[in-house]
C-alpha cells in the first residue's frame, strides 16, 4: 500500500500499563522496527541449544520454550486485536490468562526450532498485514482488555513486548 511511516503513539492511544512495553520501541517507523527485529530474535532464538530449551531460571518460572510460545502466542493476539480495530470492528475484544495459554500450549513438546520458525512466519504475516494498512486505519481506536487502544499502539505494543522478553532471555536464562 502507501509508504506510510507510522510513529511513535500518544499517552492517549493506550493503557498507561503498556508503556513498559511501547517505551522500550526506538523511535522511527514501526514498520522498520518489527521488520528488523523479526531478524534479530531470529538470531538470538537460534543461538540456543536445544537442550537449554526447559531450562527455568527459577522455579515456577517459565521454560526458555515457554517464553518464547508467550512471545509467540501474545503478537498473534494483538495482531489479531490490530486486524479487527484496523477494519473498524467496534465490538470490545475479550483480554486472556497468559498463565493458562502457557500451561495448556504444551511448549515443552515443541523444538526450539520449531518455535522459532513458528515466531518468524507469525511475524512475517503480522509485518505483512501493518504493512498494508492506510494511515486512516492505524489511527483508529478499539477497546480490547476493556481499555481504549489504537492499531498504532498495538504494534508499538507488541515490539516492545518482544524486547522485553528478549531481555529477559538474555539476562536471567541465557547469562
Amino acid at each position: 500500500m502507501e509508504n506510510l511511516k507510522i510513529s511513535r503513539p500518544t499517552p492517549d492511544e493506550f493503557d498507561s500499563y503498556y508503556e513498559r512495553y511501547v517505551s522500550l520501541v526506538a523511535d522511527g517507523d514501526i514498520l522498520s522496527v518489527l521488520k528488523n527485529q523479526m531478524a534479530e530474535t531470529l538470531d538470538l532464538l537460534n543461538k540456543i541449544n536445544a537442550e537449554k530449551g526447559d531450562f527455568r531460571y527459577a522455579l515456577e518460572k517459565w521454560s526458555v520454550k515457554e517464553l518464547i510460545g508467550h512471545i509467540i502466542d501474545t503478537e498473534r493476539i494483538f495482531a489479531y486485536r490490530a486486524l479487527r480495530i484496523a477494519r473498524g470492528d467496534k465490538t470490545p475484544i475479550e483480554g486472556y490468562e497468559q498463565d493458562d495459554y502457557i500451561k495448556n500450549a504444551e511448549f515443552a513438546k515443541c523444538s526450539l526450532a520449531d518455535l522459532a520458525e513458528e515466531f518468524s512466519l507469525i511475524r512475517r504475516a503480522n509485518f505483512l498485514m501493518f504493512q498494508s494498512l492506510s494511515e486512516t486505519a492505524w489511527h483508529r481506536r478499539g477497546t480490547a482488555n476493556g481499555k481504549e487502544i489504537t492499531v498504532r499502539a498495538l504494534a508499538y505494543t507488541i515490539a516492545g513486548h518482544e524486547i522485553y522478553h528478549c531481555n529477559i532471555l538474555k539476562e536471567r536464562y541465557l547469562s
